[in-house]
């Protein structure tokens, strides 16, 4: 397989440019603002403008609302004309020989999706159209796939002038006419369509690893910290702390690390140093409530550790 390169490395064929659809009417979800709706603290439109953040161009279909990076604003006309419409009201400003499409509600979706998408398409055979996943019942989800330009226009083209506009027309009509390849995943295919998908979403995703990373982000920019620290070392203490100790141990720890860390200084050195000294006594602590423990007994404790 060969690397995937972003957008702006040497070489057309490596950008692409990318289409959200996020004009729908969420019936499902009683009318709700979908692609604001909050998964893991962030709105599920973000999560996707997140994953293809180094497409070229970024066209989102839907009424314009602010975003955490610019895009560029299309809509359908009329609004509400369905998912072909959408797709060829988002095609227009685009020029990228590929073309990632997207729908708006996709939580689990990451930029490394994208990269497999890319790259699924750019080795699949001559004549290949587009490369999608399919979701844990094998289903194809054409909402979520890269295809190239060129055969998206030609297959729009040919239906609207078939069926007077695109207006209304479901999505298979165009898969239908198009030479797919498929790449299974479960996990970034799935969709928020009711709010049983959205609180299944909400449950999933504090198991999503992205997810803690986003948060430690966040955290720090909010709190104006730009320390980079091994998150492992501090998760492996705060379950030493919660496990030998006592479950309310594991964050009162990691604060006290924290501070300690401040006071000499501050630094990832500092906190590694008190870091280890924490988890240290976290691994002797257990040795005090043996039964055969006696009074000042520290033939437990871990070197540099206080056992007094």
């Amino acid at each position: 397989m060969t690397s995937y390169e972003p957008a702006g490395a040497p070489g057309a064929d490596l950008a692409y440019d990318a289409v959200v659809l996020a004009g729908g009417a969420a019936r499902r979800l009683g009318g709700a603002d979908k692609p604001g709706v909050r998964v893991g603290g962030r709105a599920l439109l973000e999560r996707v403008l997140a994953a293809c953040a180094d497409a070229r161009t970024t066209v989102v279909v839907a009424d314009p609302r602010p975003t955490a990076r610019p895009v560029t604003w299309a809509r359908e006309d009329p609004p509400g004309g369905g998912p072909l419409a959408a797709l060829g009201a988002g095609l227009h400003p685009t020029t990228a020989r590929d073309v990632l499409v997207l729908s708006a509600d996709l939580p689990f979706l990451t930029a490394d999706t994208v990269r497999r998408l890319l790259t699924a398409l750019r080795e699949a055979a001559a004549g290949t159209d587009g490369a999608l996943l399919t979701d844990a019942d094998g289903r194809d989800q054409p909402l979520v796939a890269a295809y190239r330009a060129s055969a998206l226009r030609r297959e729009l083209t040919t239906l609207g002038a078939a069926h007077d506009g695109l207006t209304g027309l479901p999505l298979r009509r165009l898969t239908a006419g198009l030479h797919l390849t498929r790449v299974p995943d479960p996990v970034a295919s799935f969709d928020c369509d009711t709010w049983d998908d959205i609180a299944a979403a909400r449950a999933r995703i504090r198991e999503h690893g992205p997810v803690l990373d986003e948060w430690i982000s966040a955290v720090k920019d909010e709190l104006g910290i730009e320390l980079d620290v091994d998150t492992g070392v501090l998760l492996d203490l705060a379950r030493d702390a919660a496990h030998n100790v006592a479950r309310p141990g594991a964050p009162l720890t990691t604060f006290l690390v924290g501070y300690a860390a401040a006071q000499a200084g501050g630094g990832p050195e500092a906190v590694a140093e008190a870091a280890r000294k924490a988890t240290a006594l976290a691994l002797a602590w257990p040795d005090e409530a043996a039964p055969d423990a006696k009074p000042g007994d520290t033939s437990g404790a871990q070197p540099g550790t206080d056992a007094g």
